[in-house]
């Protein structure tokens, strides 16, 4: 089967930028993605691309390229499921909040509700490709609801994980590791495997493309995201052993990772990792291993969780501890609110959670970040629900400019690691911050020798 219209249901962090590179590299596909926010189809059909919902380095000429031509963002959902042979599910999977599963489980109903959906309009027959993260076996949901219409149309199922870190999305997308497609082993399971192989096939060559069974693809995802958080919370908990023996944890990281067999990726020791994914996946990881009674299992993966809340806590504790175990009144600035750099995504921020603890400490804090506005900041604080908005309001200041951000500031904590924090002029900022000045450098990117001999007091994780 030749694909020559493509549907994609959710505008997010993952449909948005997948289809618009889709539609990029293949010209003579039609790619419609549909989304029911109208604020979000509305500014990713913005006449400047540059304003388009997602921040990602290369993304938004990507879409100036192919918008209008074969790329398409519309609110009409049962327009574009009934048009494509091959619909992307790629909306949200949250962790659960209530009910059997709460706060380990994915929540599927926004998947069920999809499949529900495609079940009702589909007239023809059609490919539906899971690009959602989810946990193993979805798909046998998906396929039950679709199979179960009474319509008499077919339905292939396929489990097309993707593996893009923010900030590099557009690389990612363009010179992928592997493109990982899971499917039946009928033939009609094969045709659909290749009809999505042919589609990546316009730039990506078929040595990259790993085709599998449905259930492999859809775990290997939820594995690689647990390894690579495995070796955050690694060293993160080795940078806790190196404040304590004088050991540095930027030479300890450097040491092993020349060591071929683990290498120097996600050895950088942090406040910690956040985003959409690498939490949500280890509980639902986690989740499952106990649905089977393998609570070893469920433990082991746990603990890496269990390692990253409490770096966070350790470094909110160390702010208090280090300004004289009082925050009360003082004005704490965090340059960096995003959960990394060159991405305007702030799920599971470890700025969410430190700046917490210190508006519990009764901490003023002031924020300055490139690419996150005061409203998504406040949004964040309210979800956690531990006060109401307006103490929040009341306790947080966002700044157009670091500098002054970080005017009459009692200390510094960087949380993000974006690169135009290390090309500052920061005599200057010392010299409008209240003394002894402080710097909390979170993400271990500033030069401590440098701020030492301007007469900072320079803290950084694991040294």
């Amino acid at each position: 089967m030749k694909i020559t219209k493509i549907c994609c249901i959710g505008a997010g962090y993952v449909g948005g930028p997948t289809m618009a590179v889709i539609a990029q590299k293949c010209p003579h596909i039609q790619v419609t993605v549909v989304d029911l926010n109208e604020q979000r189809i509305a500014d990713w059909n913005d006449p400047n691309p540059e304003n388009i919902p997602i921040y990602e380095p290369g993304l938004s000429e990507i879409v100036a390229e192919a918008r209008g031509r074969n790329l398409f963002f519309s609110t009409d959902v049962d327009k574009a499921i009934d048009e494509a042979q091959m619909i992307f599910i790629s909306v949200n999977t949250p962790t659960k909040t209530y009910g059997k599963g709460k706060g380990m489980a994915a929540d599927l109903k926004y998947i069920e509700l999809c499949a529900r959906q495609i079940a009702r309009v589909a007239k023809q027959n059609k490919i539906v490709v899971e690009k959602s993260t989810l946990p193993v076996r979805t798909a046998e949901a998906i396929k039950s609801i679709l199979d179960n219409t009474g319509n008499g149309v077919q339905f292939q199922i396929l489990s097309n994980p993707e593996f893009l870190a923010e900030g590099t999305a557009v690389t990612d997308l363009l010179n992928p590791d592997r493109i990982l497609i899971g499917g039946d082993t009928t033939e009609e399971g094969e045709e659909a495997i290749n009809a999505l192989v042919d589609v990546y096939s316009n730039w990506v060559s078929r040595d990259r493309i790993l085709t599998t069974n449905v259930w492999s693809s859809e775990l290997s995802k939820l594995t690689a995201n647990a390894f690579l958080a495995q070796r955050i919370s690694s060293i993160n908990a080795m940078s806790e052993l190196c404040e304590k023996t004088g050991a540095d944890v930027n030479e300890v990281a450097r040491a092993i990772g020349m060591d071929s067999r683990i290498g120097p990726k996600f050895l950088k020791a942090s406040v910690g990792f956040g985003g959409s994914c690498f939490q949500k996946d280890i509980l639902n990881l986690v989740y499952i291993a106990k649905s089977y009674g393998l609570n070893e299992v469920a433990d082991y993966w746990e603990q890496v969780i269990i390692m990253n809340d409490h770096q966070k806590r350790r470094f909110s504790n160390k702010i208090v501890q280090t300004l004289y175990n009082t925050v009360a009144d003082k004005k704490i600035t965090f340059l960096g609110w995003a959960f990394k750099k060159d991405t305007n995504d702030t799920r599971e921020s470890a700025a969410i959670y430190v700046a917490d603890d210190l508006i519990n400490e009764q901490a003023k804090i002031s924020v300055f970040d490139p690419k996150v506005s005061k409203n998504k900041m406040l949004n964040d604080l309210d979800y956690l629900e531990t006060r109401i908005s307006q103490e929040n309001i009341d306790a947080l200041s966002v700044f157009e400019n670091a500098y002054e951000a970080c005017k009459g500031a009692h200390a510094i904590a960087i949380l993000t690691e974006w690169d135009e924090f290390t090309t500052y002029d920061w005599k200057k900022i010392y010299d409008s911050m209240h003394k002894p000045a402080f710097v909390f450098d979170g993400r271990n990117i500033l030069n401590a020798k440098q701020l030492e001999s301007i007469g900072f007091v320079y803290n950084g994780i694991g040294s």
